[in-house]
């Protein structure tokens, strides 16, 4: 079953972090990411820009708006997305607590539903 592990916290302005402190997190994503890989459940993860870099396309009365920034504000901004491979929810759940993010966020689980694979969507 292929879950997304999507990251939600909030996001540092500029300078507001000690380069000790993302360099210690940077550590942990690498030995998390590692763990994922090794244990062969990765099948792929990214770290988002910051939401300044956001652009939002939305369809409203027929015409297409393009806007810069996300859609909508919130205190916690999405950060990057695990998507693994594992048995079940139980195993999402235990890859999902030892992810660096819950110590300053929340990790999402989400079942993907639908896959594009080898040119063709799958269930």
């Amino acid at each position: 079953m292929r879950y997304a592990l999507l990251m939600h916290h909030h996001e540092p302005a500029d300078g507001e972090l000690d380069a000790a402190v993302i360099a210690e997190a940077q550590r942990a994503f690498d030995v998390y990411a590692k763990a994922l890989e090794q244990a062969g459940v990765l099948l792929s993860a990214d770290v988002l820009q910051p939401t300044g870099a956001t652009t939002t396309v939305t369809r409203r009365d027929g015409t297409p708006r393009v806007q810069d920034g996300p859609f909508a504000e919130t205190k916690e901004a999405l950060a990057g997305v695990f998507l693994i491979d594992v048995p079940d929810l139980d195993a999402a759940i235990g890859w999902a607590e030892k992810n660096p993010a819950t110590q300053w966020g929340a990790v999402e689980i989400r079942p993907v539903s639908t896959s594009f694979l080898a040119g063709g969507w799958t269930r």
